[in-house]
């Protein structure tokens, strides 16, 4: 009994072996230096060293990374089922229909300025063996991976590049209602509100050439280049200034010298549906890192069947850590909050010493 209870456990200890090695078995690329755990990623690393080395200025969270993570927004969400029930196409999702038809999409309002990343993108897209769709989505989650405190994002490979144009006004503008934003969201890709506030936390590395065009590169916090909390700090301090020219579609009263706050952003930040998941972020950046990387993954495949694309996510590098804490910039405090969440009080936090906060432009690339 012994034996045969020896011989029993040894043959399970095998078959343990066996499947183990059959979920960890990688594939030897044909450049013969990378492996991957599926073949058809094996083309994109040479994408990623590619567009690090000269999209993303070696590997920069900068203006190529800011302006990459918005072009995946603006191309994912040009889909609308609601439209489609009316017999009219309603746009394929992340399908790569922003760039594809270029000439159409980006004299959408809502697409202003996105041409310019569009443009950059192209000749990579162009010298290596991938889809735009796949590109757009792959660009800004490698992007993203060079901006200390971001999480890992999610990547998928194998979409169906689109055939015809997204319609207009599927992207939601800074001057529009709480309620139309969350239904534009809500008709997308069934997000929440919860879901609607966690990619928004793409605007903690986010800049605005076109809200105000005579300030370009304004930053809608005080850290553009880190992908922290400071976001969901500084759009609940009290507006007191424009950065520039003032009455500008779209645009509200920010809190410091060189920033610029969206309508949106402030009204969402104090909406009782939405601000006391807005504040939950404030000094929390585990959940902003948790609720992006859902959000995001979410996003991404809007138009497609997750289980039929490929994933790729090893190749995403794991980013910097977080490089600074959550503060109120230096001359401001909890006496200037505007509270909006009626269930939780805002987080005593500590002030950055030294003269009152004035924030820089992001440098072009």
């Amino acid at each position: 009994m012994a034996f045969k209870s020896l011989a029993s456990l040894v043959s399970v200890l095998a078959a343990l072996q066996v499947a183990n090695g059959a979920i960890t078995r990688r594939v030897a690329c044909p450049d013969g230096v990378n492996t991957a755990t599926n073949a058809a990623c094996c083309a994109l690393f040479a994408v990623r060293d590619d567009i690090q080395q000269n999209l993303f200025d070696g590997g920069e969270c900068g203006e190529d990374v800011h302006e990459s993570l918005r072009l995946t927004f603006h191309d994912a969400i040009g889909i609308s089922p609601s439209i489609a029930a009316t017999g009219v196409f309603g746009g394929g999702g992340a399908d790569g229909s922003i760039a594809i038809f270029e000439d159409i999409e980006t004299n959408f309002h809502a697409n202003l300025g996105v041409d310019e990343i569009i443009d950059e993108q192209r000749p990579f897209i162009a010298r290596h063996n991938i889809s735009v769709a796949d590109f757009i989505q792959f660009a800004g989650a490698i992007g993203v991976s060079n901006c200390p405190g971001a999480p890992r994002l999610d990547v998928f490979v194998g979409r169906v590049d689109a055939t015809q144009p997204a319609p207009d006004k599927t992207v939601p503008e800074p001057f529009d209602t709480v309620d139309s934003i969350l239904a534009r969201f809500q008709d997308a890709g069934g997000f929440t509100p919860e879901e609607v506030v966690a990619l928004l936390v793409s605007h903690t590395v986010a800049a605005a050439d076109h809200v105000d065009p005579s300030i370009p590169g304004t930053p809608f916090d005080s850290t553009p280049e880190e992908f922290d909390t400071q976001f969901f700090i500084e759009t609940q301090l009290r507006g007191t200034l424009f950065p520039g020219t003032g009455g500008n579609q779209g645009e509200v009263e920010s809190p410091l010298r060189g920033e610029l706050r969206l309508q949106s952003d402030s009204e969402l930040a104090r909406d009782s549906r939405t601000a006391c998941e807005w504040q939950s972020f404030v000094n929390n950046q585990a959940k902003l890192q948790s609720a992006f990387k859902a959000a995001f993954r979410k996003m991404t495949v809007l138009g497609h069947d997750e289980s039929q694309l490929i994933d790729c996510s090893e190749l995403v590098p794991t980013p910097p850590p977080p490089a600074s804490t959550a503060h109120f910039p230096a001359g401001l405090s909890n006496a200037d909050i505007e509270q909006a969440c009626a269930s939780t009080p805002f987080p005593t936090l500590p002030t950055d010493p030294g003269p009152v906060t004035s924030v820089a432009p992001v440098p072009p690339s």
